[in-house]
């Protein structure tokens, strides 16, 4: 039915005014910091989150006489104060005593002096002996007959106590706990922790302390000493990292500058109150100090999420053990576990010993930071090769155990730290984490330690590794240094022959960690070519780590699959040598480029680059290896016991120039010269270019004519010198050995692979052909394997159980091959139309 009302306009929608527009983004802002900090359940992303902060900043810009110092965006403001006051605690801030046994009995100790604090109290009240001369409580009496005490079980955490004192809702003054009863203002600095709120929900107390712990997560303490270290490699004067999250965040407290303490990343968590006051009673009226803290995260204050109750010395046990079980885990330090009576007229009835209270005591876990004497350093060979050095120290019971190793982590690390044998040094264990020499205490250096080199890994080795002598190297740019002996190294061995055996390299089925384990360990396999001489008596019986043995089954078929991994497709054999840098991508670009693993065992440390996409790094990797002594052993031991990778017609031709050889030389050369001062140091792309024009290959540079007239005579010179490395002898050599024809001035016409250009998809199970050997195929004919199937793909290779690729084939239009198809394409070099 139509009325006249459907056809009336809207009431016009009235813009709030400034003052009214302001008090309700302030309300939700404070609302949604408070679902974030305080539940972590936020409801608006960040972005909207910053619309809404960004329009408050400009409304309180055009009306400054409406700002008001509990703003959100009154976090950082105003200048750096002259110094810190001192404040007077209304309730003095006290510690609460330390149980020291970190064993379970110490949460057991705690229960049994609580009941005996409460018989005393008791006898003494029979005797007419009780200051005042009152009777115990109920629940206090419960207590002493037994009843099961609750308690309120929360996290040490390993930062600063900071008292937040609110006045109607808004907060007006933060200090430190200083000796208990004075400490210093800190407000400037406190006020840029988004935790803790600026302002209070209506209905809170008019004088509200608020007290808790200002500590620094993890994550952020890491981000800090990154953007320190970043400062002082630029040279920024008076810049140094941070010992721990605690010293980051007490030094930041402490500023002057509120702008240095919002950089830093600080967070905050409540555990109780000090002065609170209420017009009607003198303070709200809790029963717990459970309901107190959750009244306190209602009111916007964070609780660490981990806190709860607990009852009796048995759940307390279980407390600490959990949390011991979590401590490395969490985003934050903790040194120990605090254990609190619940109830508050029992905590009331304790009251304080020595200004200590009796109804409270934190349970710490060993310390994971001591001081100890550094007496050498040693250097560790790991599972891969690279080199570490190791402090060895003066025995110091840290994170529960005797620690006599530290690790240094590298050489850049180990004089950055500037450690040296004598120093005395802060040492760090937590949890199963390897021990770590944190810094040096450079005050009790000895004048005489002062005197000595920083540690230089190279120098102290001699060049070579200390468990194999072979050469150590590290790449340009690179912190590392790695053994190069990496089929040869004992400390390498596991790894090697692990990775060698793996199914994308040899494929040598019941080669698993467990045997490579147990044939190393037992001394029967020193390198990947000792599997070839394996015999049935070595391996019948032989024990592995689980306690099993080897059955005659599983020794016949392990046999059988290291016999049938003696002819490996060339760039699954390179793979699975190990060398580093190189994966499987890289193997198979290289078993094309080189065709042969002969070829390849004689190449320079230039041409590698010539191949698309490997750098200098992989290249520097692949000579390094292949010029190791030990690696050359290992190889010549596989090809004795009958391994021999297939070889390949080599591609090099179809990608090199002269002037691509000219212009790898020269960023291969740059890039290892340690002073930039390579062989082509100052000649041009463009020279380069016109070397290659008129001399057209490497042989025509032994031409004595001047090059471009006398005005290139630098350029001459340093050719000369090009000339007589040794590299620049091999490598034309090589390439040409390789079909390179230099004389055709560009790369060689190439008859194109059958399957070139075409993409291929294979899925399910094929009667005969493994996933891989069909992959293997298809990329050997020039075609793609790609994982998933898209209007791009060409072929799709589907066996039994072929799923959702088939599905999705069909759906599209795409080709569908089986085994006997693709083999049949495969055969006869013609793609299927």
């Amino acid at each position: 039915m139509v009325t006249p009302d459907m056809f009336a306009q809207p009431e016009p929608r009235k813009t709030p005014a400034p003052a009214e527009r302001i008090a309700s983004l302030r309300d939700q802002l404070n609302e949604h910091a408070h679902r974030y900090y305080v539940f972590d359940e936020p409801t608006i992303p960040d972005s909207e989150y910053d619309a809404l902060f960004t329009e408050l900043q400009e409304l309180e810009a055009a009306h400054p006489e409406l700002l008001t110092a509990g703003s959100p965006t009154q976090r950082v403001g105003g200048a750096a104060v002259a110094g810190l006051a001192h404040v007077r605690h209304a309730v003095p801030m006290l510690s609460i005593r330390t149980e020291t046994d970190v064993s379970a009995s110490g949460a057991e100790k705690f229960e049994q002096q609580v009941r005996t604090c409460l018989a005393t109290e008791q006898r003494k009240f029979e005797r007419g002996e009780r200051d005042p001369p009152v009777p115990l409580s109920k629940v206090a009496l419960e207590v002493v007959n037994g009843m099961v005490i609750e308690y309120v079980v929360e996290l040490k955490f390993d930062g600063l106590a900071i008292n937040l004192r609110y006045e109607n809702g808004l907060l007006v003054q933060a200090a430190t706990r200083g000796d208990g009863e004075t400490g210093e203002d800190v407000t400037h600095n406190i006020r840029t922790i988004r935790q803790i709120p600026l302002s209070l929900p209506q209905g809170v107390p008019p004088v509200l302390e608020v007290r808790g712990e200002v500590y620094m997560r993890r994550d952020d303490f890491e981000s800090l000493n990154e953007r320190q270290r970043e400062k002082i490699a630029r040279g920024v004067k008076g810049e140094k990292t941070f010992v721990n999250p605690r010293n980051a965040a007490a030094g930041a407290v402490r500023q002057l500058d509120p702008t240095i303490a919002a950089q830093r990343g600080l967070s905050f968590f409540t555990y109780g109150v000090g002065e609170i006051t209420s017009p009607k009673k003198g303070g709200p009226d809790f029963e717990t100090h459970f309901e107190l803290l959750m009244t306190l995260k209602l009111w916007g204050f964070p609780v660490a999420e981990l806190t709860r109750t607990a009852r009796g010395a048995s759940e307390l046990i279980e407390f600490h053990q959990e949390i011991g079980r979590k401590r490395d885990l969490l985003p934050y330090d903790i040194d120990g576990v605090v254990y609190k009576i619940n109830s508050l007229e029992l905590q009331r009835e304790l009251g304080f010993k020595t200004r200590e209270p009796r109804w409270a005591v934190a349970h710490k876990y060993p310390a994971q930071e001591q001081l100890t004497t550094v007496l050498d350093i040693d250097v560790q060979v790991g599972r891969t090769g690279k080199l570490t050095p190791v402090a060895k120290l003066a025995p110091v019971f840290v994170g529960g155990v005797t620690v006599t190793n530290a690790t240094l982590h590298n050489e850049d690390e180990a004089r950055r730290k500037d450690v040296r044998i004598g120093d005395t040094v802060i040492v760090r264990r937590a949890g199963d984490v390897i021990p770590e020499v944190v810094s040096v205490v450079f005050e009790k250096r000895p004048a005489d330690v002062a005197k000595t080199e920083q540690f230089d890994l190279y120098k102290r080795l001699g060049g070579q590794c200390p468990t194999c002598q072979s050469s150590i190297a590290r790449e340009p740019g690179q912190v590392e240094w790695r053994c190069t002996g990496g089929l040869y190294c004992p400390d390498q061995r596991k790894q090697a022959i692990t990775h060698f055996a793996q199914r994308t390299a040899m494929d040598i089925d019941g080669l698993g960690t467990e045997v490579v384990d147990a044939l190393v360990d037992q001394g029967k396999v020193k390198s990947p070519a000792d599997l070839y001489v394996l015999s049935s008596s070595d391996l019948m019986g032989m024990r592995l780590a689980s306690g099993s043995t080897l059955q005659a089954l599983s020794v016949e078929n392990l046999l059988s699959a290291i016999s049938a991994s003696k002819a490996p497709a060339l760039n699954r054999f390179i793979f699975g040598l190990g060398i580093q840098h190189v994966g499987e991508s890289t193997a198979k670009a290289l078993a094309s480029f080189f065709g042969s693993l002969a070829n390849l065992r004689k190449t320079s440390r230039w041409t590698p680059c010539l191949i698309q996409d490997i750098g200098i790094e992989v290249s520097t990797a692949i000579h390094d290896f292949f010029s190791e002594t030990h690696n050359c052993d290992v190889l010549d031991a596989l090809t004795k016991a009958g391994v021999i990778p297939s070889d390949s017609n080599p591609t090099a031709a179809d990608a090199v120039t002269f002037e691509k050889l000219l212009l790898t030389v020269k960023r291969v050369d740059l890039a290892t010269s340690p002073k930039k001062q390579g062989i082509l140091f100052g000649v041009g792309d463009v020279q380069i270019e016109r070397i290659a024009a008129k001399f057209r290959t490497p042989a025509d540079l032994l031409n004595p004519v001047v090059f471009l007239g006398e005005s290139e005579e630098a350029v001459r010179a340093k050719l000369e010198v090009l000339l007589s490395s040794s590299d620049w002898r091999n490598t034309p050599k090589e390439l040409e050995a390789l079909g390179v024809r230099w004389e055709e001035g560009e790369p060689a016409a190439r008859t194109p692979q059958p399957l070139s250009g075409k993409t291929f998809v294979i899925t399910g199970t094929l009667p005969t052909l493994s996933r891989d050997q069909a992959k293997d195929r298809v990329e050997a004919a020039g075609g793609k394997v790609a994982g998933s199937v898209s209007r791009k793909t060409d072929y799709v290779v589907a066996g039994t159980e072929a799923g959702s690729k088939l599905a999705k084939a069909q759906e599209l239009g795409v080709a569908i091959l089986d085994e006997a198809a693709l083999l049949a394409m495969l055969d006869s070099g013609v793609p299927r139309e």
